[in-house]
């Protein structure tokens, strides 16, 4: 009786806790659905007009909602391998990741690891290009509205892209940079003000124009050859598959969630709330931005509406994306810089130069600041390798159009169809396994196409820009 007893928790701290020893979680439909909603609206907003352009008035709505609907599938199928084994009472998995090992085992999870670093690293590339981008328009605007139209105001993104490295290069000195709590409030405001400035003036584009621009099949031969047509209708694809990638964060979502009932439950309830508003919001973002310029869509919305009144607002939008990229960029990095410092650590456990700290005092602080010189050097030259290729291609569009390539098939499709056929033991040629698979295959397809299509838009790009050189 007294061995027994000793086990078993005092009934008031039970309460405070949940089955793995953490505490109690609290998350609902709509907590988790505010999550999903801030995690999918971002940068990827502004490319949608473009790529909708490329492939008209019906393909363009028909494909969003294409990927709407397999990124919902496809969560809904993730959320059911939140825990391994049984789905109200099997081992949690906190992290995308987690339930990769513990659900496929080694080898599956060293290529899963290989694929989001390299999606994390091109993702820090494009949130460079972005920022650079909106700190030129913000410039621009301003010397375009001084000079009255006058000064075709032509700069070079060098700079800026550099201003950007050298913030990042401070703020990724900082440890546990993505554990700031107020960081993803930020970040969801500043998501939501540019994204909603952009849609605001699309529509009084299109009331100004007095008609919707745009045509059924997307941008016509002659503006672009058939050549581009084609290898811009791909890589189309690949700009919308980003706009909606946030796979690899629902399963953290996930652990938010009380229990009962259970949480692949509540988080299937949440993922249907939260794609039905954010492709509502797509929509109107990017058929607005058609509407507004016809063939003539810019890659990023705010850069298309000139630099006439009110020239103020654009500015707002565009440091909106400033702020909003300079905190994502640390927040995405961060597991990179986890995972190899991690690794060093445990290859060289007794290296003092890896290991030993230096106290640095700041003034206005009352702690000092506890310096690492193998954390110092690695990170300031991971930054600078991501600001150096931004310089060297700074194609906004096509960088975008790769990352959603390289992260959709596998990450949205691959990973939570083979760990739901696993947990569910789905037999091999059933009915089920044969859809699923047909479903894996088809965007496996689709993946290579946007990926072909806009490894091609660089190679175009590259025979007219020079690096280092070339100014907007």
């Amino acid at each position: 009786m007294g061995e027994s007893g000793a086990n078993v928790l005092p009934q008031p701290a039970f309460k405070c806790f949940d089955d793995d020893g953490r505490l109690k979680r609290t998350g609902t439909v709509w907590t988790a659905s505010a999550h999903i909603i801030t995690a999918v609206i971002g940068s990827g907003v502004l490319s949608l007009a473009w790529a909708i352009a490329q492939l008209g008035w019906i393909a363009g709505p028909a494909v969003m909602l294409l990927f709407s609907f397999v990124t919902y599938y496809s969560s809904t199928l993730l959320s059911d391998c939140y825990r391994t084994g049984d789905p109200v009472s099997g081992k949690r998995n906190y992290t995308y990741m987690d339930a990769v090992r513990s659900i496929l085992g080694g080898f599956k999870f060293k290529i899963c690891g290989l694929i989001q670093y390299l999606n994390l690293f091109g993702i820090a590339v494009g949130y460079t290009i972005a920022a650079s981008i909106s700190m030129m328009a913000i410039k621009r605007s301003n010397c375009f509205h001084k000079s009255g139209g006058k000064n075709p105001c032509h700069m070079s993104s060098n700079p800026y892209m550099i201003m950007f490295g050298l913030t990042e290069i401070l703020l990724s000195q900082i440890p546990d940079f993505d554990q700031i709590w107020w960081l993803s409030i930020v970040a969801a405001v500043m998501s939501f003000t540019y994204s909603a400035i952009g849609l605001s003036l699309g529509i009084l584009q299109v009331t100004a124009n007095g008609f919707f621009k745009g045509s059924l099949t997307g941008i016509s031969i002659g503006t672009v050859t058939e050549t581009q047509k084609i290898w811009r209708s791909f890589q189309a694809l690949g700009d919308i598959a980003f706009a909606y990638s946030y796979s690899v964060v629902l399963i953290e979502i996930q652990d938010t969630v009380r229990s009962p009932p259970a949480e692949s439950k509540t988080m299937k309830k949440a993922t249907r709330i939260s794609i039905a508003v954010t492709t509502m919001f797509y929509m109107l973002c990017g058929c607005m931005g058609y509407a507004a310029f016809g063939d003539f869509a810019p890659g990023n919305l705010l850069t298309g509406f000139g630099y006439y009144e009110p020239f103020w607002l654009l500015d707002v939008a565009n440091a909106a994306i400033v702020i909003h990229l300079v905190g994502a960029y640390q927040v995405f990095c961060q597991p990179i810089f986890a995972f190899v410092e991690k690794w060093v650590s445990e290859r060289f456990p007794g290296n003092g130069l890896l290991g030993k700290e230096f106290e640095i005092r700041v003034p206005g602080f009352r702690a000092p600041y506890r310096a690492n010189v193998f954390r110092a050097v690695f990170r300031s030259g991971f930054v600078v390798s991501t600001t150096v290729i931004s310089m060297l291609m700074p194609f906004f569009n096509d960088v975008v159009g790769i990352l959603g390539a390289l992260g959709f098939w596998p990450l949205t499709v691959y990973f939570p169809v083979e760990m739901y056929v696993r947990q569910r033991k789905v037999e091999r040629w059933s009915v089920r396994w044969v859809c699923l698979q047909m479903l894996s295959v088809s965007c496996l397809v689709i993946s290579v196409v946007a990926g072909v299509g806009s490894i091609a838009g660089v190679m175009l790009d590259l025979k007219v820009y020079k690096p280092f050189k070339s100014t907007y």
